[in-house]
């Protein structure tokens, strides 16, 4: 039996819908392998013998960065669609409720066994991409994203019910990048946002966060798009040659409504695309100022036409291989069974 986790008080994982105990772990290390702003990992799972239930972790909030708790539920989302990829690797056929209420109180979502099923070659290559994908913040290759590819990006974010917008038109792609400068400028003059990315950035012992091996070059001014300086921390500096391309993809994804349910039913939409991406080959990166400061989100909203709402942006290219981000173990992600509505509620919901 494995030691007490005196984060959450159970003792180890348990059998649940018909899974062992081993397969119960494997299906939620594979969930918990989703992205998250600086690498928070904002989930927890709680165990029933016909369900899973996924809530939001807001001891791991960032409400500098992240205030209204959106990307949090973004990332607990792309988990979600993880956990429902996995279980089908077991012939699961995932039945889920998203905002489940009464039924799993202060869950996002709960769920559970709806029959069997046979695995698609499709989905067999999403789970087999789920361990292999990757943030990739370096600079990518100068190969243009092939028309093909695009394409079947659109497609996986349709297929969960969300639009990604592809900027395509130079007028356009300009207008984002002012939004994403403007909202890293605003970003940059917060202190709190700098401390939340300084405590998340660098070496660290738990496993989580952003190291430095995973973070891209140190920015410069002259790049053409404002990113993020994750070596900050530990005073890193950028490496020569060539700067951040200048002409990578990029896409903006949306949901068709706004609140908390769009945000997580989005944030699997962000996982097919992400996981889409891998099978194709394609580094995926995010640019995420712009969705998370709200007087610019609500400019690039208008600018998208006012009839869908931005989640997030992402940068898209072919790169170098990068090494994995560090994961928390099973046992921290887990909450007693007793914690029924006692967890965390709703994530600013």
């Amino acid at each position: 039996m494995r030691a007490l986790s005196r984060v959450t008080g159970v003792s180890r994982v348990t059998g649940v819908l018909g899974l062992s105990e081993d397969e119960v772990e494997s299906v939620l290390t594979a969930a918990a392998l989703a992205p998250s702003v600086h690498n928070t990992q904002p989930w927890r799972f709680r165990l029933e013998e016909d369900r899973i239930e996924l809530h939001a972790d807001l001891d791991r909030r960032l409400p500098a960065t992240d205030p209204e708790d959106r990307e949090l539920r973004l990332a607990c989302g792309a988990a979600l669609f993880n956990l429902r990829l996995a279980l089908q690797g077991h012939g699961i056929r995932p039945l889920v409720t998203l905002m489940p209420g009464h039924d799993a109180p202060g869950a996002l979502a709960v769920v559970r066994r709806g029959g069997k099923l046979l695995l698609d070659d499709e989905t067999h290559q999403l789970l087999n991409a789920v361990p292999a994908r990757r943030s990739n913040r370096k600079p990518f290759h100068d190969v243009p994203v092939p028309v093909r590819h695009r394409q079947a990006l659109l497609r996986a974010a349709e297929r969960e019910r969300s639009w990604l917008h592809v900027v395509v038109d130079p007028e356009e792609r300009a207008r984002l990048q002012r939004y994403v400068s403007k909202a890293h400028r605003i970003q940059q003059a917060d202190r709190s946002v700098l401390d939340e990315l300084g405590e998340w950035t660098g070496e660290r012992t738990a496993g989580d966060g952003v190291p430095p091996r995973s973070a891209g070059p140190r920015p410069a001014p002259q790049d053409e798009w404002a990113m993020r300086d994750f070596l900050a921390a530990d005073g890193g500096e950028r490496a020569s040659g060539k700067d951040y391309e200048s002409d990578p993809l990029v896409l903006v994804l949306c949901s068709f409504y706004d609140g908390p349910l769009a945000e997580v039913q989005a944030g699997q939409a962000l996982q097919r695309v992400l996981l889409t991406a891998t099978t194709l080959g394609l580094a995926v990166s995010f640019m995420s100022q712009a969705v998370e400061v709200r007087v610019v989100r609500e400019e690039l909203r208008r600018a998208l036409g006012g009839t869908v709402v931005p989640q997030t942006v992402l940068r898209v290219g072919f790169g170098s291989p990068v090494p994995a981000s560090p994961r928390r173990e099973v046992l921290e992600m887990l909450v007693s069974p007793e914690a029924n509505g006692q967890l965390n509620g709703h994530a600013g919901g």
